[in-house]
């Protein structure tokens, strides 16, 4: 079969982008997983299958595939992508600024900025309120605070690993997050860090410790892993998604660790929130809803041949 697709990326997480509005696509996991290898296919964090909405409040649906070939209910960086995709390609008018995308976790409304050649460089998406409830996100462990809105959530529960115990906050946005912030780095164990003099963010094994809380027990869905921490300029945070590994951005993951981050004190309602890939700006309004606002951008567009 042969693909026409786009490659496009939100702060370097990135999506093979494929029109499939006449519904003639279907892919197996092993060709979503070759699409997305990087050495044999396009390379990517995930496949985007662009589809009609059964939703006529939707411009289109976003049909997201997650590196292995798993589907995913939401993804923040790759539904401003999935914007972009709809607004530079006429699907979506330029001048209409805003647009709603249908989405496994629901519609999700969007306000886009398009340059003077009506390609669109910026969006604000409404993720929607997160979920708390364990059973919702899920997690199985009893919720052990409740939030100012009198929402019963999983606060720093302590879960033991090979290295240590690490302590996570859990949040759904549509999908699972474990959010674990660390305030002292030099009380991990060496071995997760190349230098053991050198301990921080930046050099620690997010890889190792991610796949290992991916796949606890305790996450029936698996889950994505954020490490994070609480600086001057805002929030910090690397991510390790479920499905794909550590990524250089999560939209969905910077929602999460400003909802943990809020509600277990540790910063306010609205911040930037530095990634790997670049920033992000998360609102956790008065409303209950999560905005996030960022940019996208389009690699190269080309087509490819699936086995």
């Amino acid at each position: 079969m042969e693909l026409e697709f786009a490659k496009l990326h939100g702060l370097g997480n990135d999506f093979v982008v494929v029109d499939d509005r006449a519904r003639a696509i279907e892919l197996t996991g092993a060709q979503v997983r070759r699409l997305c290898d990087r050495h044999i296919g396009v390379g990517a964090d995930g496949v985007i299958l662009v589809r009609p909405s059964d939703d006529p409040a939707c411009a289109a649906y976003m049909h997201y595939l997650n590196a292995d070939g798993t589907l995913a209910q939401m993804c923040g960086n790759g539904v401003r992508c999935f914007a972009k995709y709809l607004v530079d390609r006429g699907i979506v008018p330029s001048d209409a600024r805003e647009l709603v995308a249908g989405t496994l976790s629901g519609p999700k409304p969007i306000g886009f900025e398009a340059d003077g050649d009506g390609r669109l460089v910026r969006a604000t998406v409404d993720m929607g309120a997160p979920t708390l409830d364990p059973a919702a996100v899920p997690v199985r462990a009893a919720a052990n605070a409740v939030s100012a809105q009198g929402e019963e959530y999983v606060r720093d529960a302590p879960l033991a690993s090979p290295w240590g115990t690490f302590r996570f906050t859990c949040v759904s946005m549509g999908n699972p997050h474990a959010v674990c912030f660390v305030d002292d780095w030099g009380a991990l164990a060496d071995e997760l860090f190349a230098d053991s003099s050198d301990k921080r963010l930046a050099t620690f094994d997010v890889g190792r410790v991610g796949a290992f809380f991916e796949a606890h027990e305790l996450f029936p869905e698996k889950a994505n892993v954020e490490f994070a921490t609480v600086g001057p300029q805002g929030l910090a945070m690397r991510v390790h998604e479920r499905g794909c590994g550590e990524t250089l951005a999560c939209g969905t993951g910077a929602c999460a660790v400003q909802v943990a981050a809020s509600l277990t004190g540790r910063a306010g309602c609205e911040n930037d929130v530095e990634l790997r890939g670049g920033v992000l700006h998360i609102a956790w309004g008065d409303d209950g809803r999560v905005r996030m606002t960022g940019p996208a951008e389009e690699s190269f567009a080309g087509r490819t041949v699936v086995a």
